[in-house]
């Protein structure tokens, strides 16, 4: 049975592999195409993906229960590269995924403070907390994934992380990552997703 720590950590590592197909995907993009103006909440590819960081790079602070994460916040400094992007997304999602190793019943229920503008504290439970991330990351990859349509690259198929019986459809970016299907999602069921 999957239970809440176990579903957010499968959320965790889905999450870095979308990231890590969606920035695949945009390597051959020149650095014209990145930050060329296009539709969306954010005005080019580079400044959405750099949103999506320097958000993730808050929660996670406070989700490790670092003090001041509204300075992490403050201090973010967007990369200029997609390859500076990228390495620095990476690491942000290991840290994620590691939090969500972390995780048990008690664990999913404890106290996140979060500072807000004008000192005020926002208070929620981890389990809420990474939900919210996690859909954050989701919302600004589509708008990425639609502007990609803009572009000679094609969008890349997000959507293949997570059900255990789809392993056949990311037994690539499992292995490039270093993962193993029993390891993220437990045991694998039977019928074309069964290799590990």
């Amino acid at each position: 049975m999957l239970d809440l720590p176990h579903y957010l950590r499968v959320q965790a590592h889905a999450n870095r592999l979308m990231n890590q197909r969606l920035h695949a995907a945009m390597a051959p993009l020149t650095t014209a195409e990145l930050d060329a103006p296009r539709t969306g909440f954010f005005p080019s590819l580079l400044a959405t993906m750099n949103h999506i960081l320097g958000v993730d790079r808050y929660y996670i602070a406070a989700l490790w229960a670092e003090p001041h994460p509204d300075q992490v916040w403050h201090r973010f400094e967007p990369a200029q590269t997609l390859p500076e992007l990228a390495t620095a997304q990476a690491a942000s999602d290991a840290r994620l995924v590691a939090f969500a190793q972390t995780l048990d019943a008690a664990a999913c229920a404890r106290e996140v403070l979060m500072p807000r503008a004008a000192g005020r504290i926002q208070r929620d439970q981890v389990a809420h907390v990474m939900a919210h991330l996690l859909m954050h990351q989701t919302h600004h990859r589509g708008q990425v994934h639609a502007m990609l349509s803009g572009t000679p690259v094609a969008p890349p198929q997000l959507d293949e992380f997570m059900m255990p019986s789809e392993a056949h459809l990311r037994s690539h970016d499992m292995a490039s990552a270093g993962w193993l299907e029993a390891q993220v999602y437990g045991p694998v069921p039977p019928g074309p997703g069964a290799e590990a």
